[in-house]
């Protein structure tokens, strides 16, 4: 399945250039003899220079500083002490930047993302529509926990594989999503009307 996996020029670039095109991406997750599979729907972007949202803003520090190697790196963090939440490092080496996955649409190893999430096999579809619509749940989901903080997104345990390009006009462009600080940024985007999203 990872005959078109992406290679490291797609993350050195800009934040806001790969989470724009991040969107529509196949997210994997080999874990154990499952293979944990999505599109990615939701994504907010985060730029260190000159975001006050951003972890790595004020610079760095033993929490963040996954965020400040190259780009194609997983930075996992742990928020209000119990969900743990999933970015792609982007840039280069020092810049600070960083694309969290806000929402995922389930393509494989849905049985074992339920498992997670539910700790049940049998779900309404009240409960698959908010399998993987925010960043806590598809760590949840895809079993990802600060183990695989750093991990390399070029390696064969967590990558993204190219997909169809989403287009520009199927793109909606808004505010980011429960921040205090540089709010007004309009740095969330996601791919119109799908059902995934965690919120429109």
């Amino acid at each position: 399945m990872n005959n078109n996996k992406i290679d490291i020029d797609f993350y050195t670039r800009d934040v806001i250039t790969v989470a724009r095109e991040v969107l529509g991406k196949i997210f994997v997750n080999e874990t154990n003899n499952d293979l944990l599979s999505g599109k990615i729907v939701e994504v907010e972007a985060y730029h260190g220079a000159t975001d006050k949202s951003a972890h790595s803003y004020f610079g760095v520090t033993k929490r963040n500083n996954i965020m400040f190697e190259n780009g194609g790196l997983l930075y996992v963090y742990l928020i209000y002490g119990i969900h743990y939440c999933c970015n792609i490092v982007t840039g280069k080496q020092g810049e600070g930047d960083a694309v969290l996955i806000r929402g995922i649409e389930p393509l494989s190893g849905i049985e074992k993302m339920v498992s997670n999430r539910y700790n049940k096999s049998d779900i309404s579809n009240r409960e698959k529509m908010n399998l993987l619509n925010g960043p806590g749940k598809i760590c949840q989901a895809f079993d990802i926990n600060k183990d695989q903080n750093g991990i390399n997104l070029t390696g064969n345990k967590i990558y993204l594989l190219d997909n169809e390009k989403v287009k520009e006009e199927d793109i909606i462009t808004t505010k980011r999503i429960g921040i205090q600080k540089s709010k007004d940024l309009k740095w969330r985007f996601y791919i119109k009307n799908n059902q995934y999203v965690s919120k429109k």
